[in-house]
Order: C-alpha cells, then structure tokens, then sequence
C-alpha cells in the first residue's frame, strides 16, 4: 500500500469536521507566499512598466481583450 493509500485510508476514518481543518491546513501550506517568485514577478512588472513608459509595448483596452477571449 502506498503512502498516498495509508493517508487516504486514515483521513476517511476521521470526524468530517477533522477531515475539513485537514484540507484548510494542507491548502493554506500550499498557498504559503514564496519569496522567489515573488521577486521574479516585481522584476517582471518593473520591466513591463519600463517598456510601457519607452513605449517599446501598447496598451490594450480591456474591452479589446475581454473580447478576444470571450467564451463562445
């Protein structure tokens, strides 16, 4: 049996409202801030501002790319 299979089977034996503050905690551990790639991002935004203000890069209306990607 693996271990994903020994979890699942000792989570199913749990109280629902166990099995709940179980999910809430694995979620907020899965949700938890990285650093890193919050930093990749700054940087990503920095540059795309940059390229704004040069005007390297157009803006584009938001009704423009609502419309573009409009579900069918």
């Amino acid at each position: 049996m693996s271990q994903k299979q020994v979890l699942q089977s000792q989570i199913a034996q749990l109280p629902a409202l166990e099995q709940i503050a179980l999910v809430e905690e694995i979620l907020q551990r899965l949700d938890a801030p990285d650093r890193s790639v919050d930093a990749l991002w700054a940087i990503e935004a920095e540059n795309r501002l940059t390229a704004y203000r040069e005007g390297r890069v157009q803006a584009i209306a938001l009704s423009e790319v609502l419309a573009k990607y409009r579900l069918p």
